[in-house]
């Protein structure tokens, strides 16, 4: 009786082994997909709708030009608000196409490194513009818009950091120029940047 009582314990043992080990290999493909997930790059920046966003902040800079500082301020604001609707919108659109959901890791880690300068931007240009230093915001802007873009796309396709590079740059000649370049600098920036790198990338990486 001991050993029969022994074999059906083996037995049991045995019956409840392929669920354990079903359960460790799943735990296992959850650990491998959350690994690669983190590992992936934000790839859902928009292509296309990036050189949309340089199309009209080159109309606001043509529409700018010459007015007084108050206008064009309006005008630069009016922009971004527009640019960035054109962005959210194109970004949740490339999500979709490339499958990689605006709520996953990379997307929330492209989120985490671009929003700080950009806040930091709003508060600087709340400062400048409450003691009149209108002529500095182009500065203010290139250099701001660039860190987010560098800081936002270490997580991202390669082009995005360096055109991040080439709006710091930017930013950096514009305080060394006289303060009417500004506006035009802000269109060669916000406008051809974005037309040339969205169409870089909507060619590699599809949209």
């Amino acid at each position: 009786m001991a050993t029969l009582h022994q074999f059906k314990e083996d037995e049991e043992k045995v019956k409840e082994e392929p669920p354990s080990l079903h359960g460790r290999a799943m735990d296992n493909l959850e650990f491998i997909r959350g690994t690669m997930q983190n590992s992936t790059e934000f790839t859902a920046v928009p292509g296309y709708g990036g050189a949309l966003m340089g199309v009209t902040a080159i109309v606001a800079a043509i529409v700018a030009s010459g007015q007084t500082w108050r206008f064009w301020l309006i005008t630069w604001l009016v922009e971004a608000c527009l640019a960035f609707a054109i962005g959210l919108l194109t970004m949740w659109q490339k999500s979709r196409l490339v499958e990689t959901p605006l709520n996953s890791t990379p997307a929330r880690k492209f989120a985490v490194g671009f929003a700080p300068p950009l806040l930091a931007g709003i508060i600087l240009t709340a400062m400048l513009y409450f003691n009149g230093l209108f002529e500095y915001l182009p500065t203010a802007w290139l250099t701001l818009y660039g860190t987010a873009v560098i800081t936002g796309g270490a997580y991202s396709v390669r082009a995005v950091p360096i055109m991040g590079w080439m709006f710091l740059a930017l930013g950096a000649a514009a305080v060394f120029i006289p303060a009417g370049f500004g506006n035009w600098l802000m269109g060669v920036g916000f406008g051809g940047l974005h037309i040339v790198f969205g169409l870089i990338i909507a060619r590699k990486y599809g949209g």
